[in-house]
């Protein structure tokens, strides 16, 4: 579930897995900080992942989301009961509520390390990718999945700008750049810009073609966005009655 680099410039790096919405959370360390964050939580599993938290000695202080869910709820609530002094971080373009609310540009900070937010929108308004400051990495959400790419149809989605922020945002970055999505569907949980550029076989495409593959989809309608996003734009939890 997690591995440590033999290299002391590098952060600790964990990788866990929701099955029932294919979700990837990401944990990352300082280790001589300890400081650490959790990229797209999940409700169901936030109590594994703050197990996780306390069992590295690491002290977790942001649960950042790369965009509102629509295919399950965010454990960030959950996360700010469970590991206090947490707080939770969204694209202030999302809408949802949120401790933080990040823009394009703006860093996040964990001990000697820290993600560069990039917004990548297209699958919702409020979509980012996150990639950490030497490059090595990008987490990028639903924007670029693993030989494929977030759907268009909902959300204030747009195949045109999806393309567009994948191709200037994600796909600019150096070829040996990891790319961590926040879904897959047949088992990988890892590629590089380089693959995605050439191998991709959605965003290979000129925009023209990739817009029209985006319009033929008809893909179902996700089965838990009815409740997923209006409590994703509450950070995951239900605002208790004043």
């Amino acid at each position: 579930m997690s591995f440590k680099s033999p290299l002391p410039i590098l952060p600790l790096k964990a990788l866990m897995f929701e099955p029932k919405s294919c979700t990837y959370t990401y944990l990352l360390g300082d280790r001589e900080s300890r400081e650490a964050i959790l990229i797209d939580p999940v409700l169901e599993t936030a109590h594994r992942d703050a197990q996780l938290v306390k069992e590295l000695g690491l002290r977790l202080l942001y649960a950042v989301n790369t965009h509102c869910h629509a295919d399950h709820i965010t454990g960030s609530g959950l996360l700010r009961s469970l590991l206090p002094g947490c707080q939770s971080i969204i694209s202030r373009l999302s809408g949802a509520q949120a401790d933080i609310h990040i823009e394009d540009g703006d860093p996040i900070h964990f001990g000697r390390f820290a993600l560069e937010t990039r917004a990548s929108p297209g699958h919702t308004a409020g979509c980012v990718t996150f990639v950490l400051d030497d490059h090595s990495m990008a987490f990028t959400g639903d924007t670029l999945l693993i030989r494929g790419c977030g759907r268009t149809d909902f959300q204030q989605g747009c195949a045109k700008t999806l393309y567009h922020s994948v191709h200037e945002k994600i796909f600019t970055l150096p070829g040996n750049c990891l790319i961590y999505p926040a879904h897959d569907y047949h088992g990988l949980t890892v590629s590089t810009v380089e693959e995605e550029r050439t191998l991709n076989p959605r965003l290979t495409l000129s925009c023209e073609e990739f817009v029209k593959v985006m319009s033929k989809l008809n893909l179902p309608k996700p089965q838990q966005i009815d409740f997923a996003v209006p409590a994703n734009m509450r950070c995951g939890i239900q605002t208790p009655p004043s």
